[in-house]
């Protein structure tokens, strides 16, 4: 039998039978976590279910326990006044039908304060666990790899299974913004009838580290030894952001700036489909104080590692001339330096990155640097090239795939070659962009070619943007998918 878990503030308890968690379930459950912060869940043993008990006691327990409103669940084999005077929950929540019936409970709770109440939880929520789903089922039977694209480069299947496996010799440095994604699930409820606005309630919400930390995220996945470095406020959501990097195996080099909050990106979806984001950030360069504790941090770890990654969101933490200094210190180490400037929602510019192994800008971030609107992509990729004097572009296109615009041996020649995109039902865009930046990039500092690492970003990307949510490509993931 557990003891009352201490860190929670208000627990709640719930006591039952539970052979199938049907609808109804689900929304006491519901009721019942909304009224504390920690919800504690009896199942009835089959001595003490009796003829009630359909399912065997441990797999009506299992059941209970994968419920995502559920915190704590145990087997009940006593008497139920004996289960709350040990627990003393701050409340304990039964059926509506119980209101009219016997409950031993509230002798119990009256001794030391304790509530009893009764819901059957609103109609309005039946399925969040399978709503829920969305985040972590993957649809990899969409994928197909570029035969074509393989075979016109002398590709071999085990060449990339080889140069993935080589990936755990690696050690990276991410530097760039930290952002966390968070989905906010919805019910509708209708149209207002003051104005014409769509009214929906949140019932859910799961967060992802974003930006630059899913970068750092990406790389431990696929076997790198990773360093993060970064920037971001004192509070909860950095909080946050730091527990979930170490459980991803990345060691993380986080300053402080009391300035600004730890940028948020709210996406609140309902059906499927998001309705509306919100982003909560501070643009503004980092002062230069930071700028030059966070340079001391990078000058430390550049000795040892062999990439070293820019992931760039445009939201102050990479001031222009810090860049230039730790591109002058890395190309003195003699080491990989790759760069992405995203520009979605605000203006950057993605050729403020000299002299790169490589560079993956969108379309848009490649007309917005080069400040050309109408020339074709080859064009586009070239002016670029010459504008950063970066030796590889990858010009990702969205549904259209990706641009490979490589340099040869010879150094003045350039080849310029086409992905398709590899997943024809993606469920989630948000996250390929990063994924193809890590994967293409241990690539490189693997030793494969250009076209390798193309290959390699393409088809991690098209793992990535198979579920919702931004979640760490893993080397097995794309082992899967290379045995197909």
């Amino acid at each position: 039998m557990p003891q009352k878990p201490k860190l929670p503030s208000h627990t709640v308890f719930v006591s039952g039978s539970f052979n199938i968690l049907h609808p109804g379930h689900l929304r006491l459950f519901r009721f019942a976590k909304e009224c504390g912060d920690w919800l504690i869940v009896g199942v009835y043993s089959d001595r003490i279910a009796a003829n009630a008990a359909h399912i065997p006691e441990h797999l009506r327990l299992e059941g209970v326990r994968s419920n995502s409103w559920v915190d704590e669940a145990f087997l009940l084999d006593e008497p139920i006044t004996d289960v709350v005077s040990r627990l003393k929950p701050d409340v304990v929540v039964k059926g509506k039908e119980h209101e009219v019936l016997s409950n031993p409970e509230q002798t119990v709770l009256a001794e030391y304060g304790g509530k009893l109440l009764f819901s059957s939880g609103e109609a309005t929520f039946s399925s969040l666990d399978l709503l829920k789903k969305e985040f972590y089922e993957s649809r990899l039977s969409s994928i197909s790899l570029p035969y074509e694209y393989l075979e016109r480069h002398r590709i071999r299947i085990q060449d990339l299974k080889t140069t993935l496996q080589s990936f755990s010799n690696l050690r990276v440095c991410v530097l760039g913004d930290l952002i966390i994604d968070e989905y906010i699930t919805c019910d509708p409820l209708g149209l207002s009838r003051e104005d014409p606005t769509v009214v929906v309630t949140p019932i859910d919400s799961t967060q992802f580290v974003g930006g630059a930390g899913i970068v750092a995220a990406h790389a431990s996945g696929l076997g790198a030894t990773v360093k993060f470095c970064s920037v971001a406020g004192q509070d909860s959501t950095r909080d946050f952001a730091e527990k979930q990097l170490v459980g991803y195996g990345v060691q993380s080099v986080i300053l402080t700036d009391q300035s600004r909050p730890t940028t948020l990106k709210q996406r609140f979806r309902c059906k499927g489909k998001t309705l509306l984001r919100v982003s909560h950030l501070h643009q503004d360069g980092i002062d230069v104080k930071l700028q030059d504790q966070l340079f001391c941090e990078i000058n430390q770890i550049i000795q040892n590692i062999d990439l070293l990654i820019f992931s760039d969101f445009n939201y102050g933490c990479l001031p222009q001339k810090m860049i230039e200094r730790i591109i002058s210190t890395a190309k003195k180490q003699g080491i990989m330096i790759v760069a992405d400037s995203q520009s979605s929602s605000q203006i950057g510019n993605i050729s403020r990155f000299k002299g790169m192994h490589l560079l993956t800008p969108t379309e848009h971030e490649a007309r917005l640097a080069t400040v050309d609107t109408s020339s074709g992509l080859v064009v586009l990729a070239e002016q670029l090239r010459q504008q950063s004097k970066a030796r590889n572009i990858l010009l990702k296109l969205g549904e259209e795939g990706l641009l490979v615009h490589a340099e040869t041996e010879s150094k003045n020649d350039w080849l310029t070659d086409r992905i398709s995109a590899l997943n024809s039902s993606p469920k989630d865009v948000a996250g390929a962009g990063d994924s193809l930046l890590i994967a293409s990039s241990l690539t490189l500092a693997s030793g494969g070619r250009i076209w390798e690492a193309a290959c390699m970003g393409s088809l991690a990307a098209a793992i990535q943007v198979s579920r919702l949510g931004n979640v760490p490509i893993q080397a097995e993931e794309v082992f899967q998918e290379l045995a197909h």
